[in-house]
């Protein structure tokens, strides 16, 4: 099938300024990310942490721009699938896709499982068996927000997405506050027998760097962004630096505040950022971080359910998925089959998980997109490019370089997921040719 008739079939509304479009990529960076990676970060390199995350801040500027550029040219449903396609070939096409799908379904579950947690704590009913049950009902509810429509998601995003900024600039204010005449008691720059710095601190940036992807879900939206040239440019920039100064912000007052060891310990029953709010000793201001919390991962959930349903429609058309995938509501605002899916693939996710291993998977899968994204943005013409050459080569080998220091069972695992689906695409891209062959001629 043809780019041009891809575009005209199922093609959706354009109904998203750069204001909305921030609000979709904040969503999607602020989260998961702050609120479980900050943690697992800072185990490994303590107060490094910080320039892990300037670093992976950086690293993921230069890949976010190469993304602004691919979208502003070529602004379809689908994000780096339908780049790879565009300016590679079908295989790095469906690969980035693909990889994209696995990880964000993982991170969506990830998301469902830390609300529940988050919740049942804050109402004072924690209970393991309860956190299941309570994230099913969560994945649900959002995808019925979903199937009404990118406006009412628009809303809803909207919504989460301040909740979640004003507790983290409550945590930054109130732990300078309490700290202005004390000091921060536990800025050392390393943890005790932490080992080689440097080795930590580049696991610590890669693992940081998917903390930062939700430019990738702005891309994914790009066929619904009014003006996409001058909107996704500005909205990804916002997107970056907002998320950076929050990021920063907050592990400092975190780590200055419990130190390394407290913030990294997944034993215990409240969450990280709850206990840095504990240690202000302010009536409420745990609730406050809880509060955060929760609505930081219902807005990442909701945010891959709407990103993930626009790809599976990319995909669908294309006809790498069911065509079905690509079927729009009579509205043309949602591709329903693909959100029932999308929906059917988290709840299952949600029944499994490991915080770590799925972040390091998604940390992977990051990287490994965002060598895609550069290859395809050095394939840009001297026209279409909005930003340096160079910048798509700083991104591209850092992020080479940077996947070395994942864990090598993830490797080993991404590496059979990512052989599963070129099999299936082998299978499919055979079947469409045997059909095209055999196809009478009128």
């Amino acid at each position: 099938m043809s780019d041009s008739e891809t575009k005209l079939q199922h093609e959706m509304k354009r109904e998203l300024g750069w204001f909305d479009t921030t609000i979709i990529g904040l969503a999607s960076v602020i989260g998961v990310g702050i609120f479980v990676s900050l943690g697992i970060a800072a185990g490994l390199s303590g107060l490094a942490v910080i320039f892990a995350l300037i670093l992976a801040g950086l690293l993921s500027a230069c890949n976010s721009l190469n993304l602004a550029q691919l979208a502003a040219n070529h602004p379809v449903s689908g994000g780096i699938y339908e780049y790879g396609y565009k300016y590679l070939n079908h295989w790095l096409g469906f690969t980035g896709g693909w990889i994209y799908l696995l990880g964000k379904t993982a991170v969506a579950a990830t998301a469902a499982l830390g609300f529940a947690g988050y919740f049942l704590n804050a109402l004072g009913l924690f209970d393991k068996g309860l956190i299941v049950p309570v994230a099913e009902v969560a994945v649900v509810i959002l995808t019925l927000v979903v199937l009404g429509g990118m406006k009412r998601s628009k809303i809803a995003t909207t919504i989460t997405v301040f909740i979640t900024i004003f507790s983290l600039f409550f945590l930054i204010v109130t732990g300078l506050f309490v700290h202005a005449s004390t000091g921060f008691e536990y800025l050392t720059f390393i943890p005790e027998n932490s080992g080689n710095l440097l080795q930590h601190l580049l696991e610590s940036t890669a693992l940081m760097f998917v903390a930062y992807n939700g430019a990738a879900r702005i891309a994914m939206v790009a066929e619904e962004i009014k003006e996409p040239r001058k909107n996704i440019p500005k909205a990804i920039l916002l997107t970056i630096f907002i998320t950076l100064v929050l990021y920063v912000g907050v592990a400092i007052v975190s780590l200055g505040s419990i130190g390394a060891d407290a913030l990294s310990d997944t034993t215990a029953q409240t969450a990280s950022l709850e206990r840095v709010a504990l240690s202000f000793g302010i009536p409420g201001a745990s609730k406050i971080l809880a509060i955060g919390a929760t609505t930081a991962m219902l807005s990442v959930l909701l945010s891959i359910i709407l990103g993930l349903s626009r790809l599976l429609l990319a995909m669908g058309r294309r006809g790498d998925m069911p065509n079905f995938m690509a079927k729009l509501n009579s509205s043309e605002t949602t591709p329903y089959w693909a959100v029932y899916f999308i929906c059917a693939v988290i709840m299952l996710l949600v029944l499994t998980g490991n915080v770590k291993t799925t972040w390091s998977f998604g940390a992977f899968g990051g990287l490994y997109r965002c060598v895609i994204v550069s290859l395809a943005a050095l394939k840009l013409s001297d026209e279409e490019r909005l930003y340096p050459k160079w910048l798509s080569w700083i991104a591209l080998l850092s992020c080479l370089f940077l996947a070395f220091w994942i864990e090598w069972q993830i490797w080993l695992i991404s590496f059979g997921l990512i052989g599963m689906g070129l099999i299936w695409h082998f299978a499919i891209h055979k079947i469409k040719l045997s059909e095209t062959i055999n196809k009478p001629i009128p």
